[in-house]
């Protein structure tokens, strides 16, 4: 089979193209390199295997138009996106380009010229808005949603909030509706938070990276002014880690006659969640160090808990995640002091 990536050099498209690499499948990686770290990726890559690169934006249709002409692939994998809330604040029109008409693009272009291509999209839990109609329980070091004790599933009401996820949203329903109206086989990912090797996290976003950079910061001595969080640090996300997340889109693709046209909630579970306080509770004792830091205002739109219920990925292919958070956590520490 032959795969195209979009944003192929950014933190899940490199885990997915290492792992495609060691398969000896054909790789087309389609990225405009403009994502810290995406340069120090390709490179990396590079070391594994042949692939060919496309230095394409997805705004641009001329470019991801003669891709899917030239390539035919059988698979394509749409990573490309703005990923931060934050920023589609600031910029709410390059936001919208990109996640919006980048993918509609990407997707357009399938239709005309590729219409046999599967297609997962990687989208988000912020198509649920910021979820303030739950009730909240605020404990010691969390929020909890006791009408929601296995997560969030796939009937939660959708409600686009923020730039982010307007552009997202749209985008994640043009992919649903590309199968009931084309019979493109596209499978729709709502993810959770991720977390892995490869992963160049910023202050807004990639949060498990950048608190644990915080905290080797604090470890090794150098990190001069205690750093921020936004909000009280109860909020909770569930964290999925890079490995399980190859094996899921892997597991997508061969079962994608049971799964085409169907979104899922994708993150590590219950038993894998987490608050920021938690968080910081694992990498002080890990790291043996008090992590010191200020508060913020929450930022706007925020969720104050989002886990994904599982349920239905598992009923539909069996898959669940296998690497702790706490596992998590430590490889990921070994890895930004490496890297």
């Amino acid at each position: 089979m032959k795969f195209l990536i979009t944003g192929g050099c950014g933190f899940l498209g490199t885990n997915i193209s290492e792992a495609l690499l060691k398969q000896n499948k054909k790789l087309i990686i389609f990225d405009n390199l403009s994502r810290i770290g995406s340069e120090q990726n390709l490179d990396w890559l590079k070391h594994r295997g042949e692939f060919r690169f496309i230095n394409g934006d997805i705004r641009n249709q001329n470019d991801i138009e003669a891709a899917i002409i030239a390539e035919q692939p059988d698979v394509v994998i749409h990573l490309a996106g703005q990923v931060a809330m934050t920023t589609s604040i600031e910029n709410p029109r390059k936001d919208f380009e990109i996640n919006t008409l980048g993918s509609f693009n990407l997707l357009d272009s399938v239709r005309k010229y590729s219409p046999r291509s599967i297609i997962i999209y990687s989208s988000t839990n912020k198509v649920y808005g910021d979820l303030e109609w739950v009730r909240y329980e605020e404990k010691e070091k969390r929020y909890i949603a006791p009408d929601f004790l296995l997560g969030f599933g796939e009937d939660t009401p959708l409600q686009f909030s923020s730039p982010y996820g307007c552009s997202k949203g749209s985008a994640d329903q043009y992919f649903i509706d590309a199968y009931r109206i084309f019979g493109i086989k596209t499978v729709v990912l709502r993810h959770s938070s991720m977390f892995g090797e490869r992963q160049f996290s910023t202050f807004d976003q990639g949060w498990i990276g950048w608190f644990c950079e915080k905290a080797l910061e604090t470890k090794k001595d150098i990190l001069n002014i205690p750093f921020t969080i936004s909000g009280n640090g109860k909020q909770v996300r569930d964290v999925l880690f890079a490995g399980d997340m190859v094996n899921l889109y892997f597991l997508l693709i061969d079962n994608i006659e049971k799964v085409k046209g169907q979104c899922f909630n994708i993150g590590g579970g219950m038993n894998n969640s987490l608050s920021l306080l938690e968080l910081f509770d694992i990498l002080e004792k890990e790291l043996k160090i008090k992590l010191k830091y200020t508060r913020l205002e929450a930022r706007k739109s925020d969720q104050k808990i989002f886990v994904a219920d599982l349920t239905k990925i598992k009923n539909m292919t069996s898959w669940e995640p296998k690497v702790d958070k706490v596992e998590g956590i430590k490889k990921i520490l070994e890895w930004i002091q490496n890297k």
